[in-house]
């Protein structure tokens, strides 16, 4: 990790043994060089470059929040802060418009941003479309009509180029073909393999579309060498999927009957700390390969995440490489030990929740937040924003006829809350403002300034593009909904 110079307030016979302190900083830890003894450090990070204000109109540029109050969904925050330049994270919620559920999705691009870009433009669709009931399936193709924009309602900008318009249009209509084709009206759907579908089906139509443009198209042949890690949740009443493939995660915040707040994981992240999967992996290739298949940690001694969309140096087959690849990018763009591929693939694991009225709120988001931050942290932060924002918003009984100890209790509550009334309104916000900032103390202003000021050639070495969805729940609707 590169190091950080840090000075501190001393008087000039000091100055020139001591103006200057390495740290490093890794996941959110400071560890910094101890000051000779009678040193009073006036600040650990020096003075900052940035005033508060310019602290939280940096923070909250990309903050988003909508009132969906839609079955057991009542809002969601979400919000992006780069490192990277352009931001490889892409953010995308959407409706389905022919069936009740709602996604949202965080998409880690890496070796640039286009791929992310592409399936957060398009993997809802092919999400939607695998859900359809096959009446209405058969009724889309027969209308001869365009299925782009049909499918679902984006809460977010996700416009395709009119050519990327075209492939996609044609790549839908090919799939509900497919779908229609390969099932009839009494087939037993699930949803597990549903989401698992439409993720391997996007990744597979997105691969022939590069090969099937490579020689007239090097936009599209670029992105053949890049890739995105997905994480992507489907709510629909009290059923939550989560389907993930590579490193981006998924915690639920659900409080107890003690009060406490209780983080669930709902999914592990596709890399090398993952035991379960390096087993898969090693077991997809030859015994010969057991040294060579993941070495210092990364698949192919290259690749973090061990799923991911696109990068097809690690799918495609050798000689498809030397054709399409090799003349462009050169021999270097073939992984070394090279023998059996696919040695990546874009299948998600699906994990599936039943939503409860103890289940206060989803956090979806990117590695950059958990590489600063654990998952019950995240979930504390999230409860006492909850908590101290009701402070900030007039009372509304949440139903009529209560009792008045019922109200007396939350009335208590806000009351609480008032010690931990929040700077940011916006959940994901307040998240990224702790995951750079935070000490032992609290959050720290001179750090945040610190981290948000860092030099471009720098800042990729002590954080990641940041994006982060937090979503509500609706207690009354889970509270009376079905147990099953």
């Amino acid at each position: 990790m590169a190091p950080c110079v840090l000075r501190s307030c001393i008087n000039m016979s000091q100055a020139i043994s001591w103006s200057k302190a390495v740290l490093f900083l890794k996941r959110g830890n400071m560890t910094a060089c101890r000051s000779p003894p009678g040193f009073r450090s006036c600040h650990s990070y020096g003075q900052p470059k940035l005033s508060p204000q310019e602290v939280s109109s940096i923070l909250r540029i990309n903050e988003v929040s909508y009132d969906v109050s839609t079955s057991s969904i009542r809002a969601y925050d979400a919000n992006q802060l780069s490192s990277n330049i352009p931001i490889e994270d892409r953010i995308c919620v959407a409706r389905c418009r022919y069936t009740t559920g709602m996604l949202f999705g965080v998409f880690d691009g890496h070796g640039g941003p286009d791929v992310a870009e592409l399936v957060s433009q398009r993997l809802f669709d092919y999400i939607a479309l695998t859900l359809l009931p096959i009446p209405i399936l058969r009724d889309l193709i027969e209308s001869d009509s365009n299925f782009y924009g049909k499918l679902t309602e984006t809460y977010s900008e996700t416009d395709l180029s009119p050519k990327l318009m075209e492939i996609h249009e044609n790549s839908l209509r090919k799939y509900a073909i497919e779908i229609l084709e390969s099932q009839s009206e009494s087939f037993d759907f699930e949803m597990q393999n549903a989401l698992s579908r439409a993720f391997l089906k996007l990744d597979s139509d997105l691969s022939e579309e590069i090969r099937e443009a490579a020689h007239e198209d090097m936009d599209l042949l670029a992105m053949a060498i890049m890739g995105a890690c997905a994480c992507v949740a489907h709510i629909d009443g009290s059923h939550l999927h989560i389907a993930t493939s590579g490193d981006c995660r998924a915690v639920l915040g659900i409080m107890s009957d003690a009060n406490k707040w209780i983080c669930k994981p709902l999914c592990l992240e596709h890399n090398t700390d993952n035991v379960d999967e390096m087993r898969r992996i090693l077991s997809e290739h030859p015994k010969s390969e057991m040294n060579t298949v993941i070495k210092n940690e990364r698949l192919l001694g290259q690749l973090a995440p061990l799923r991911a969309f696109g990068d097809y140096p690690y799918k495609w087959k050798t000689a498809l490489q030397k054709k399409l690849l090799l003349p462009v990018f050169g021999s270097g763009i073939i992984p070394p030990n090279y023998y059996s591929p696919p040695y990546l693939t874009a299948r998600p694991e699906v994990f599936h929740h039943h939503l409860t009225a103890r289940d206060k709120f989803l956090i979806v988001a990117t590695d950059g937040l958990w590489e600063q931050m654990l998952p019950h942290k995240v979930v504390k932060f999230v409860g006492e924003h909850m908590s101290g924002k009701q402070t900030l918003d007039l009372l509304r009984l949440p139903r009529k006829q209560m009792r008045l100890e019922e109200i007396n209790e939350i009335l208590m509550q806000r009351h609480i809350g008032l010690s931990k009334k929040p700077i940011d309104t916006n959940a994901s916000t307040h998240l990224i403002r702790n995951a750079l900032g935070r000490t032992e103390y609290g959050v720290e202003h001179s750090r945040l300034s610190a981290m948000l000021s860092l030099p471009d050639d720098m800042v990729r070495n002590f954080r990641d593009d940041i994006s982060v969805i937090v979503v509500y729940f609706d207690t009354d609707y889970l509270r009376h909904s079905p147990a099953e």
